[in-house]
């Protein structure tokens, strides 16, 4: 009940749980990426744009209902409208069954390659070990094969880890694994940053590739048809990243908050967090820039060749430049994967934490219970991933769910408390629980924010009817309904936890703010 709620110890505590929530291993290999292949310094700009007109905006909003309502997204959303309670249970499904079940296999990953810093196992040839030696991928997408043995105890401890976090309540498990994960997190960031940038070439990478801007990547009012359609799908990259990076649209951030006293500081915490995150991103993009200009300096070739996106970019390019190090490479393996280790715990635990809630709140199950369940079934869901086709499955699986799943509900939850709620409700209790904030939001959360996550959506689903995602071939478009079927399995879980015989939706009425819903 409400009045037995839990609560964070402290407000340094929320804080650490949020940001961690929100840094993870996208913030690491997405971010800078992109940078790179959307102008440098240059992308920076759309990015702190969207950071302004849709990050922050969102994450007051979900400060705001957690906070207020006092309940996970499902409890929030159903006390706002019953109506739009599926709502609530679709960010936590798509969280839990649409991303921890693979994102749990890409934290295993991350433990293997641990281990095999301590001799460097991925030799002299990484891309060939990751793919057929630990991987061993399948040549199709139909012939997932067996399990991967070695991957399936890695992905199990991620679980075992996160279910010994989760277990207890928020103040004696995430609060207390926070204090510890973070700063170390934290440290191990500086340190590779400050080795990296002590190697040859790492300067030069970071200062013509990662901080030299070019402007026509962003220049939305170029005469050049072509550049102008280019800009516009930098400016719609630089909202989805914030979008993603920030954790928006999971229900983690209204599950947190309302375990928040009353006498907080909402919306100082929400700056707190989305600046922190970013910031985050930018200055690990320092640790990228420079150990890829490092190899690419070492073997004399360009940038550009030497740098990938995406899980290759931790998985071969990291390996492959930690081996050409001139010394100590075991150390720096270590404290890399180490770091990757670090911040995929505090996002996955993060993710099992909103819908275990949601299913606490909703049916009054005890905790450990609930959570044991969640984990155990998690694991046995995940275990499809450890395939040697799984790739393939996690690939489109994270197209579909981050593309689709969560602007559908960042889209929705802004419709809700814009339109619905109204704007200015939410807004009268966050600046009574805080700093102030203008009259602006009320605009970007019912007009703008949605109608950018909208566009988002459309060029997403243009692109995709355009050509085959990832260029997979004919035979493997079987993909494409794997994709759909999985966001139609993830709203029907929505829709029946909704139907369920509803408890503590009663809507916590506050006389006072009745004059602003006219």
């Amino acid at each position: 009940m409400p009045n037995s709620r839990s609560s964070w110890q402290s407000n340094i505590g929320f804080l650490l749980a949020a940001i961690g929530s929100a840094i993870g291993l996208g913030n690491i290999w997405r971010f800078s990426y992109m940078a790179h292949q959307y102008g440098g310094g240059a992308f920076l700009i759309p990015y702190l744009v969207a950071l302004i007109v849709a990050g922050i905006p969102i994450m007051l909003l979900e400060y705001g209902v957690g906070h207020r309502e006092k309940g996970s997204s499902p409890l929030s959303f159903a006390r706002l409208d019953r109506r739009f309670e599926w709502l609530g249970w679709w960010m936590p499904v798509v969280a839990m069954f649409g991303i921890m079940l693979y994102y749990s296999v890409v934290i295993g990953w991350c433990i293997n390659y641990l281990f095999f810093a301590f001799n460097l196992s991925w030799g002299a040839d990484p891309q060939a070990f990751f793919f057929k030696d630990f991987l061993q991928l399948s040549d199709s997408a139909a012939h997932l094969g067996g399990v991967r043995i070695p991957i399936v105890f890695s992905t199990m401890l991620v679980w075992v880890v996160c279910w010994l976090i989760c277990f207890r309540d928020i103040r004696h498990g995430i609060e207390k694994a926070s204090f510890i994960f973070m700063p170390i997190l934290f440290l191990l960031t500086l340190v590779i940053v400050g080795w990296t940038m002590t190697l040859d070439g790492a300067g030069d990478a970071i200062k013509n590739h990662y901080l030299h801007a070019d402007w026509t990547k962003i220049n939305l009012f170029a005469s050049d048809p072509a550049i102008r359609k280019g800009a516009g799908e930098v400016w719609a990259a630089a909202f989805g990243q914030i979008f993603f990076t920030l954790s928006l649209g999971f229900g983690i951030m209204i599950t947190y908050a309302s375990y928040l006293p009353e006498k907080s500081n909402i919306s100082k915490n929400a700056l707190i967090t989305a600046v922190v995150n970013c910031l985050y991103s930018f200055v690990a993009g320092f640790a990228v820039f420079g150990i890829v200009g490092f190899m690419a300096h070492s073997q004399n070739v360009p940038f550009a060749d030497a740098i990938k996106g995406g899980p290759q970019l931790a998985f071969v390019v990291y390996p492959k430049a930690i081996s050409m190090l001139p010394s100590m490479n075991v150390l720096f393996g270590v404290l890399f994967f180490l770091m990757l280790v670090v911040a995929g715990f505090t996002s996955g635990v993060s993710l099992i934490e909103a819908f275990s809630c949601s299913i606490t709140d909703k049916f009054d199950w005890p905790r450990k219970r609930v959570v044991t369940m969640i984990c155990l079934t998690g694991f046995i869901g995940s275990l499809v991933f450890t395939t040697r086709g799984g790739l393939y499955l996690l690939d489109i699986a994270d197209h579909f769910v981050t593309n689709y799943g969560l602007v559908v509900g960042g889209t929705m939850e802004c419709l809700l408390v814009g339109w619905i709620l109204k704007a200015q409700v939410l807004r009268a209790h966050i600046n009574k629980h805080g700093s102030s904030i203008p009259a602006l939001w009320n605009l970007l959360i019912r007009y703008t924010t949605p109608l950018i996550l909208i566009y988002l959506l459309y060029l997403t689903l243009v692109g995709d009817l355009a050509k085959n995602y990832g260029d997979y071939p004919t035979d493997q478009l079987i993909l494409y309904g794997v994709g759909w079927l999985l966001i139609c399995l993830l709203a029907a879980f929505a829709l029946a936890f909704s139907n369920w015989e509803a408890k503590k939706l009663k809507r916590r009425h506050r006389p006072e703010e009745d004059e602003l819903l006219i």
